[in-house]
């Protein structure tokens, strides 16, 4: 896989360094509170980014991103508590589950486009989170899947380090597979796929491809956070969860490599900011995106592209 560095290339990588050094050096001013909120935001960066995937490159606009990453956890929490297997063998189960079964799912509804593609795969999902919580005996339902923590202690700055280096090397594998010709070819099939067809593009093996990739990354995400919480039920199923996935990307800018990384962490602060409103923190934030959509439809990537050519403008005005 052959990647090409170009000095803007450079430049954002030297970026995103600085970025994750500062976030790394956070916990000296965090209390535990907001280490959570941050660990929290972390996972939901790595499920936004890797639906971006699909989405935002592929053009496959898929409503069942959330279920991968509680079959991580359930796949990993079931194996846990019934065969009292190790964490360990429990992250295997929730890689090869999750892999396989966005794997069989692309088969099943990848051929399909636009509408028919998202109501299938929220079919898809609402029947994973209706029986998890009938089969109740064997899931324990609505009472709680209790998972063993992956730490002896819950305290958040082990678990803060541990998302930190999960996301960004999470990150680092999409991006290289976005710069790869697998990130042309997929591109290449969003703008028109007849077209990429015809140019000889395997359509159906790429998108089946990234269905497969994307749901192991909302896999190994759902492994971590599930082991986090320690306590899985079938809200996490809920469509409220792919909702606030798909905010998160289109606020921060859809198809953009930058856009889940300042959506999703803007959308949680948000969300915490206004937890106290209960159900209204939602209308809260689904009106801040409907003014930036408003002002700006390609989202927070797009808005601070053209503050900065602006800034850069003035200041070539002012020195000439």
């Amino acid at each position: 896989m052959k990647i090409s560095m170009n000095s803007k290339t450079m430049r954002t990588v030297l970026l995103l360094a600085a970025i994750v050094l500062v976030v790394a050096l956070a916990p000296l001013r965090l209390s535990d509170y907001w280490q959570h909120v941050f660990i929290v935001g972390m996972y939901y960066i790595i499920m936004a980014a890797s639906w971006n995937l699909l989405a935002g490159y592929t053009g496959q606009f898929s409503l069942a991103h959330q279920t991968f990453a509680a079959l991580g956890g359930y796949a990993s929490g079931l194996m846990i508590y019934h065969l009292n297997v190790s964490i360990g063998v429990g992250f295997v189960a929730a890689v090869l589950t999750t892999a396989l079964t966005g794997f069989l799912l692309g088969l099943l509804v990848l051929r399909m486009r636009g509408i028919y593609l998202a109501v299938a795969t929220w079919a898809f999902s609402e029947s994973c989170r209706l029986t998890i919580a009938a089969a109740y005996k064997f899931t324990r339902g609505e009472q709680g899947l209790h998972l063993p923590a992956l730490f002896d202690s819950l305290a958040p700055t082990r678990y803060y380090y541990l998302f930190l280096g999960l996301t960004v090397g999470l990150l680092v594998l999409m991006y290289l597979v976005l710069k790869s010709p697998i990130g042309s070819f997929i591109r290449a099939i969003k703008d028109d796929e007849l077209a990429a067809s015809a140019m000889g593009v395997d359509t159906v093996k790429w998108k089946l491809f990234i269905m497969t990739f994307a749901s192991t990354i909302a896999g190994v995400a759902g492994f971590f956070y599930a082991h986090y919480i320690v306590i899985l039920s079938p809200v996490i199923l809920s469509f409220n969860e792919i909702g606030k996935i798909v905010i998160m990307v289109v606020f921060g800018g859809l198809g953009t490599f930058a856009g889940p990384l300042i959506g999703a962490p803007a959308i949680v602060v948000i969300s915490e900011l206004t937890r106290d409103y209960g159900a209204w923190n939602m209308v809260f934030y689904s009106l801040i995106v409907i003014i930036i959509m408003r002002l700006y439809r390609e989202g927070l990537v797009k808005m601070v592209r053209k503050l900065t050519d602006r800034v850069a403008a003035w200041r070539k005005k002012e020195s000439a």
